[in-house]
């Protein structure tokens, strides 16, 4: 394969998108973003994808294994506390 594909391209850019409007408190947009896959396959899969561009990324710029870069992950998963309601 010579480049990402199309669709899978799109896919990470409006899962991205969703995380960054959310981000900056846009939640209509976020929401909208949302809204604009077209079945739950591809919202997993452009989530997906993002998650594991995104290791990619830190694994290159650390050097950790990916196996140490999710056990991190887990970790700090387990002892955040959920967000407020509302």
């Amino acid at each position: 394969m010579t480049g990402p594909h199309p669709v899978a391209a799109d896919l990470v850019q409006r899962a991205a998108g969703v995380i960054a409007a959310r981000h900056r408190g846009d939640l209509a947009g976020a929401e909208a973003l949302l809204a604009s896959f077209d079945t739950d396959q591809a919202r997993t899969l452009g989530f997906y994808l993002l998650a594991d561009l995104a290791l990619g990324l830190v694994r290159a710029q650390t050097g950790q294994s990916l196996d140490d870069l999710v056990r991190e992950l887990t970790l700090l998963v387990a002892t955040t506390p959920p967000p407020s309601p509302g």
